[in-house]
Parts: structure tokens; sequence; C-alpha cells
């Protein structure tokens, strides 16, 4: 008799309630070897690959592409071949489901599995890490599959499916560009599908999906139907009587999006913070008029974010509400907010404290460039302890930048102008700078953050 097993999702490293399917590696009725790619997932941070945790048919796909599914939801049901290698029954991953029971209070910890083994494993079940090693080893945040349980950055595999080798960020480009990956030419090493081939291809229109057969195959409607009714709006009736407005009750035309990935988990994260922050807002300029040529302006931004972190340490702080404390912290890790169009990324640049202005530029290209290839590790957008954005690259002046517990502050750079300033004698034209400075009032009083707002000034006003 054989056995159906159905393989929940689990929990892909990040606390994340749900995860959006990018990709279908397999089709029902296909068969598929243990840890063999199953599924593109896409989450807040990443787009992830999950290996398949039997070897078996694929009876039942839960979900199609673009479908959201709940974290500990059923994702694929697999009718077991006994005559394939399976996992063994004690093996798991470590990521627990929402359906799997908690341990109840003071059972130990599973004993660790034979010396020799170190790997990570999928599974239907929920569990606890195990590894070949002495000690027990903390999880690295991995996700489902066998890989290696370290402390060190894993690097994305490219996968290959139906013939066409790339990784699971570059499917999830091509399917959001329309781009039929079977007809991009690679550029990789090794004939992998690149970020830049995915682009070019886009930009070139030389890899769109073919059209169905059927879809070729229909006759065309008649002249008299083939204009909507829409298209054909005047103000006036035909007995030229002005036309009615559509009644309040009558639907709009457009369809509702479901919100994926990193928007979803953008509406998430501010929410909460609207919930939990108590904010206050100071604005000023900053004048730029001494500056020297060659300044950029992003690294003198965090520079004097640094200086104002060490004359006012509140603001370079957490705060939890819940339990009303507060830790201070010695160091200055910078969450730079990076704007893309699948939502709003803010990536740690770590250390900036101890940077010069070389290594500041260079950390922050890194992140940019990571943040848009989709290629930036998870914990990297997360343990900042201040936040800063330069929306002014755009437009704005002035803003009320959110707090994003558990930071107590963020700093926003407005649209550079120039303005004439009185001096002694008459007036000038300098180039000032708006900032806006959100803190959460719970955690800092308003002396220390205007304090906080002025150290910054008096940096930005230096020549160099």
């Amino acid at each position: 008799m054989s056995t159906t097993k159905t393989f929940f999702l689990p929990d892909l490293g990040e606390g994340l309630p749900d995860a959006t399917i990018v990709e279908w590696a397999v089709k029902e009725g296909e068969v598929i070897r243990l840890d063999a790619p199953l599924v593109s997932m896409e989450t807040a941070k990443a787009v992830v690959e999950v290996p398949s945790p039997f070897s078996g048919k694929v009876t039942r796909l839960h979900g199609k592409n673009g479908d959201v599914i709940n974290t500990g939801a059923a994702l694929v049901e697999i009718e077991l071949d006994p005559n394939l290698p399976q996992r063994a029954e004690a093996q798991d991953t470590g990521h627990h489901h929402a359906h799997a029971p908690a341990l109840p209070k003071g059972a130990g910890a599973p004993a660790p599995q034979q010396a020799g083994t170190n790997k990570v494993v999928a599974s239907d079940d929920g569990g606890v890490i195990k590894t070949g090693e002495s000690q027990p080893r903390a999880d690295a945040g991995t996700v489902v599959g066998a890989m290696e349980a370290s402390d060190r950055v894993v690097a994305e595999q490219a996968v290959s499916v139906g013939g066409v080798k790339a990784m699971p960020a570059v499917r999830a480009l091509a399917k959001k560009l329309g781009v039929d990956l079977a007809g991009v030419t690679p550029t990789g090493a090794g004939g992998v599908l690149t970020m830049n081939d995915v682009k070019d291809a886009a930009k070139n229109g030389t890899a769109r999906p073919s059209t169905a057969p059927a879809a070729a195959a229909r006759p065309a409607a008649p002249v008299a139907a083939a204009a909507a009714p829409n298209e054909a709006r005047t103000v006036l009736s035909a007995t030229g009587q002005p036309m009615r407005t559509s009644p309040p009750s009558q639907s709009v035309l457009g369809q509702p999006e479901q919100l994926k990935g990193v928007r979803r988990n953008m509406a998430r994260v501010m929410a909460d913070a609207h919930a939990k922050v108590v904010p206050t807002t100071l604005c000023d300029d900053a004048d730029l008029h001494a500056w020297q040529p060659g300044n950029d302006i992003t690294v003198r931004l965090i520079r004097a974010l640094v200086r104002a972190c060490k004359a006012v340490p509140a603001l370079n702080a957490w705060f939890d509400g819940d339990n009303l404390t507060r830790t201070l912290h010695g160091h200055v890790d910078v969450g730079i907010a990076v704007d893309t169009e699948e939502g709003l990324f803010v990536p740690a640049l770590r250390n900036a404290d101890v940077l010069d202005a070389a290594g500041l530029r260079q950390a922050i290209n890194r992140l940019r460039d990571s943040v848009r290839n989709r290629s930036i590790p998870p914990e990297e957008l997360k343990g900042y302890t201040i936040s800063l954005s330069n929306f002014g690259v755009f437009a704005g002046r002035y803003a009320t930048p959110v707090v994003v517990p558990p930071c107590v502050a963020i700093v926003a750079a407005g649209k550079l102008r120039h303005e004439l300033v009185p001096v002694m004698g008459g007036v000038e034209t300098h180039r000032l700078m708006p900032l806006s400075l959100t803190f959460d009032h719970r955690a800092a009083t308003g002396g220390e953050a205007a304090r906080f707002l002025k150290a910054m000034l008096d940096d930005l006003a230096l020549p160099h």
C-alpha cells in the first residue's frame, strides 16, 4: 500500500508568517527525488529554493505561481516511492511549523547525530537541528534542504529547471519582467543565467513568452463588438444630454492586488511601528555653504549621524516598550533605506563609527548592489541601531519618517536647495540640506533629540 506524505511550508529562517510561490520546479504527476528542487519561494527578504523532503510522485500542489502560502500550511503532497532514497524519520530541518506541537516543559534537547554527519535536512515535521559536532550549534538561519549547519554565509546555488540554470532570484525577476528564460543566452560561469541577462532580454524584447496556440486560433471578434464600452466615452449621450455619473454602489474597474514579498512585510512592519511608537519629529536645515569640492553627500550624512550618536547616545539605542528597558549602543550600525520596485529594504551598514570616507562609500555601494540583485543575506537586513533615509534624491523637503522598533530614531534628508541667507553686511546664496529627525518620545527627551540634531548640523557645516 502506497503512502502519501504532505509537506508543510516551514519557517524559512526569518520568522515570517507566509511566503509567495515564485515558480514550481515540478508538476503534478511527476516523480521527484529527495532534495531535488521543489519550489522557489519569495519572502520579504529573499527568494529561496525549497528542496523536496521526499522521493516519489507529486500528487497535489497546494497553490500556483503567485499564491501566498502561510507558514505551516500544506505545500505539496507526495506519494512515497519505496525504491527511491527517503529521509530517515529522525532527521529534520530545525525549523518549526505552525502545526507542530511544542516540546513539553523540562524536556531536554535530543542527542546529536553520529559523528561525521554535518547536514541540515528537509522534513515534513518541525524539530531541533542535529549536527555532527560535540557542542550544539545555534540555528544559522538556513532554510530547508541539505545544507551545512555552520555560521558562515552559504552562497545560493544555481539550479537547473527545464534545462535552464539560474538562481531563484533570477527566476523571480524573469517572471516579473515577462521573460522566457529558455530564450535567454546565459553569460554566467557554467552556463548560468544572470540578472543582467534577464534585464537585457527584457529591454531588447528578445525572449517574450510564446503565445498559446489556442489564443492564436481564436476567430476574430466582429468589428461592432471589438471596442469595449468605455473606449467610446463622451461627455454627452446620443441624445445630446449630459452623461450621468455611475452610482456610488457601482464597483470600480480596477482589480485588488494582493501584497506580496517585500511590500507585504513592509505593510506589517509599518502597522506595528504605528501601534507601538510615540513619534515626535524635529526639522532644521544644514548649511553646506562651507563645503569644499569632492564631498560625498551620503558619506557626510553618515559621518554627521555617527558624531551625533557619540554626542547623544540616547538616540543610538533600542527600546523595549513592553518591559520599559533601554539598550544604549557603543557602536553605530546605520540602517540605510534603499528604495526598489519591489518595496523598501533597510540593510545595515555595520560599524559606521570606525570606517573612513572611502570605507563608507564602499560599504554603501555593496549594500545597494546586493539589495538590487536580491542577493543580500537576511542577517544584513536587521540589527541596525539607527536609521537614515535620503529621500531628497527624488523630491521633498521635510518628512515624518517612521521609527521601526526596537530603534529609537531615524534621520531623513530632503532635497538640497539654494536660498538667500542673511550675513554681516548683506545676504548670500547658500546651499541647504533639510533634515528631519523622528524619535520615540518614550525613550528620549526633546532636549536629547534637539542636541542630536544640533550635533549633525554642526558637523555638516564643516568644509570637509
